[in-house]
């Protein structure tokens, strides 16, 4: 269940019983970009179509249900998905109508709730507990949800309610494509325990393979098992965390408005690359990109990462945490190009490459080191005016000198 989903009819799904302490409900929209983008294409409903682009070398970004039901899932290569699904239409993103509905929908939880925290363009837990003397339980609360999204959006979602965030995100799933799932808190083992180790947060598919090796194949499974035992088995925090898990145990409350944790652009190139010069120029530019980014949202970040994927979809990171957090696309690019220069990947054929930087905090509050000798108007400040230039004259207005044509040339 971590890596597909189960169909359900559509409507209100429930197991019995009182839904008074279920006050966290889990939204999540159903195939969203294909959704929206058939908004306009009426005529395709009920017929295979995937979201995607950059031709054979792009990813599927999302696809209909009748897509999936032939192989085709999110993220897979768009030449793969072309072969499982030849009669598929294949639409073209439109990432400026996607962020529209989203706020849209945003706003709509808004409206129901102010205890509202996104997770995705697509997905949200809300808190309802200060809603239901207006608008009443919180199954129908959901159905409500439900009902606007259709009504205002076109599109469909599906709605988890339970008494915690984990049950809730399993109990939407569960109830896919254009369902709601209520899950009583005095029946959560009963849902829980029949379920596939893969359902358990945090259980990728290596450890769910180490897991079915041990003879624990359901949650279930891992629940009647001692403890210490998955302790010694995944490590005392991965141990811990699965068993409680497992009896549905989650204190984490709805945080509204959680900030990003982490900033990052990536490229996939139109052909492999085997040159480590042009590599460079294509990190410089995600490292300029990733840092007008952050200096636009007022953010700082203290640890760099850069991400490879070679030609056979094998994927590296590697990432440097700095002695003080930076908004400087120069120190980003110095710090990226140090690490895939450490992979010594020297005429190796590569896919993708992408730039991120995470423990991110605000600027005001996280002061700029300052070193010794360092001249008064620095790198910085040269790439504030820049900002401002791009601002009025556009994106392409200042570039690096190195980026003056196309980095393969």
């Amino acid at each position: 269940m971590s890596r597909s989903q189960v169909r359900r009819p559509s409507g209100r799904l429930a197991f019995d019983g009182p839904d008074t302490d279920c006050t966290i409900l889990h939204v999540d929209m159903d195939a969203f970009y294909a959704s929206v983008s058939l908004r306009d294409r009426p005529h395709l409903h009920g017929t295979p179509v995937i979201v995607g682009g950059g031709g054979t070398r792009g990813v599927v970004l999302s696809a209909t249900y009748e897509a999936r039901a032939l192989g085709v899932h999110s993220a897979m290569p768009m030449s793969r998905a072309r072969r499982l699904a030849p009669q598929a239409t294949v639409i073209e993103p439109d990432h400026q109508q996607y962020a529209e509905v989203s706020r849209n929908v945003m706003a709509l939880f808004g409206s129901i709730t102010p205890i509202v925290e996104p997770l995705s363009l697509d997905e949200a837990f809300l808190d309802v507990s200060g809603s239901l003397r207006r608008l009443g339980s919180p199954t129908r609360i959901g159905e409500l949800i439900r009902a606007r999204v259709h009504d205002e959006q076109q599109i469909t979602c599906s709605v988890g309610v339970a008494s915690t965030k984990f049950v809730a995100k399993l109990a939407s799933t569960r109830a896919k494509p254009d369902g709601l799932l209520m899950i009583p808190t005095d029946r959560v083992i009963d849902f829980l325990h029949p379920l596939p180790v893969g359902a358990l947060w945090g259980v990728g598919e290596k450890t769910e393979e180490h897991l079915v090796r041990l003879g624990l194949r359901t949650v279930g499974d891992i629940a009647n098992t001692p403890v210490a035992t998955l302790e010694r088995a995944l490590g005392p925090a991965s141990g811990h965390h699965l068993h409680e898990l497992s009896w549905g145990r989650d204190p984490r409350p709805v945080r509204p408005d959680e900030p990003e944790k982490s900033l990052g652009n990536e490229e996939t190139f139109a052909h492999d690359i085997d040159d480590p010069e042009v590599i460079h120029a294509h990190l410089l530019r995600l490292a300029d990109q990733v840092a007008g980014r952050l200096r636009r949202s007022g953010q700082v970040g203290r640890t760099v990462s850069v991400k490879v994927r070679f030609a056979d979809f094998t994927t590296l990171t590697r990432s440097r945490t700095l002695t003080s957090p930076t908004d400087v696309g120069r120190e980003i690019y110095d710090t990226v190009r140090h690490l895939y220069d450490a992979l010594g990947l020297e005429r190796v054929r590569i896919r993708l490459v992408g730039v991120r930087v995470e423990g991110l905090a605000a600027a005001a509050e996280a002061p700029r080191q300052l070193l010794l000798g360092e001249e008064e108007g620095g790198r910085r400040e040269a790439e504030v005016a820049i900002d401002t230039l791009r601002a009025r004259f556009g994106a392409d207005a200042v570039r690096p000198a190195r980026l003056v044509g196309p980095p393969e040339g």
